[in-house]
């Protein structure tokens, strides 16, 4: 080949070369600016701030999904630790908001104990983007709102169960009658069943009544001044028929018993529950002790029995609505199972307590704690 062909395709071999390294060059240098840009990218003006003044869980992530913003909810539910995400689900949810570059959306369950796998929170937790590198993440705790929502469905089914039984018994009883008009003995014997499982369907439709009430009135919105001594008379007062009908004593002791702010007639209904509890769970014969006293800013009212007792398991539910710790023995006295959980919602609803302290084969004693009210300005003299 011709010398000055060789030097011809040399050159233009070097020229295309280097027209090469020269684009290649250019698409590095490109990339490189484009990778800083990402890099040096700040978080939108704002959002920062936001995230910092929401009340749900706010989190802001970056493309290697380190945690640059969290607000304190986010904090307190555990949803960050050592600028990472704690859960897993949070995770997968911000990469498909990455990956669709869209708002993603699911419900994700966090432990709250790492001891006790049944203790979980519920979040409503949405991810989505902010502009080309950022996450921002969502979250709103909805555990209360879950379990409120179960408590409502369980309410109506133990309502549903609870009428079902009387009504049941009163329309067999009905057909009963009508069955034996011919026999004079078996209507009547028939007709005070009937009566019973009549007083019985009323005392659960009072009871719904109550609770009904006393869940929808705030005794603090537009108080009273009460007098403790006043409450335990009409409460006391409203059980002793059917104390002496079981030759029960019933005795008080309230010397010098303050006064409380709230609704008179709530305070009565959540007394009278807890000694008609303790007179139809007592012997015949034996004694009911009421008393009150004073603990630093709370008059406690409190109920003793000498019944048969409550066992530890029975205890930390006995304040359920519908619990009952004998259900065959609550038949027999008419307990509906309401009693208790009107009383707690009661002495809640006063800015106080009920407790409980009983064993078993001795007796029960509960507590009803409530604060003191102020005593009143004196006008000037």
């Amino acid at each position: 080949m011709d010398a000055t062909w060789i030097v011809l395709l040399a050159l233009g071999f070097g020229f295309g070369l280097g027209a090469l390294v020269v684009h290649l060059g250019g698409v590095a240098a490109t990339r490189g600016q484009r990778a800083l840009q990402l890099a040096n990218e700040s978080i939108p003006d704002g959002i920062a701030d936001v995230v910092g003044a929401l009340e749900s869980a706010g989190v802001v992530v970056d493309a290697s999904n380190t945690v640059l913003r969290a607000s304190d909810s986010a904090m307190t539910l555990g949803l960050v630790a050592d600028r990472a995400l704690a859960n897993a689900e949070l995770m997968e949810l911000v990469q498909d908001a990455r990956s669709s570059g869209q708002a993603e959306e699911r419900m994700v369950e966090l432990r709250r104990s790492r001891f006790d796998e049944s203790q979980v929170r519920h979040l409503s937790a949405r991810a989505a983007p902010i502009g080309a590198r950022f996450i921002l993440l969502l979250a709103e705790d909805r555990t209360e709102e879950i379990r409120l929502e179960g408590v409502r469905r369980d309410f109506v089914a133990n309502v549903s169960h609870e009428l079902k039984t009387p009504i049941g018994a009163v329309t067999l009883l009905a057909d009963a009658i009508d069955a034996a008009s011919d026999d004079p003995g078996r209507v009547r014997a028939f007709a005070q069943r009937l009566m019973v499982e009549a007083a019985r369907l009323g005392a659960l439709t009072q009871e719904l009544i109550d609770l009904s009430r006393v869940q929808d009135d705030d005794p603090l919105d537009d108080p009273e001044r009460i007098e403790v001594e006043r409450v335990v008379e009409r409460a006391v007062d409203a059980v002793r028929v059917a104390a002496e009908a079981k030759r029960i004593r019933i005795s008080t002791r309230v010397a010098d018993a303050p006064s409380v702010l709230g609704d008179e007639a709530m305070l009565v209904m959540a007394l009278q529950n807890l000694v008609s509890n303790a007179v139809q769970y007592s012997p015949d014969g034996s004694h009911v002790g009421v008393g009150v006293r004073m603990s630093d800013d709370l008059v406690e009212v409190s109920v003793t029995d000498k019944g048969v007792g409550i066992a530890p398991a029975d205890a930390q539910r006995v304040f359920e609505r519908f619990y009952r710790v004998d259900p065959a023995r609550s038949r027999v006295t008419g307990g509906t199972g309401l009693g208790l959980s009107i009383t707690k919602h009661i002495a809640v609803s006063h800015g106080g307590e009920v407790q409980l302290w009983s064993r078993l084969g001795q007796g029960s004693t509960f507590t009803l704690r409530l604060p003191v009210a102020q005593p009143e300005a004196q006008g000037a003299a």
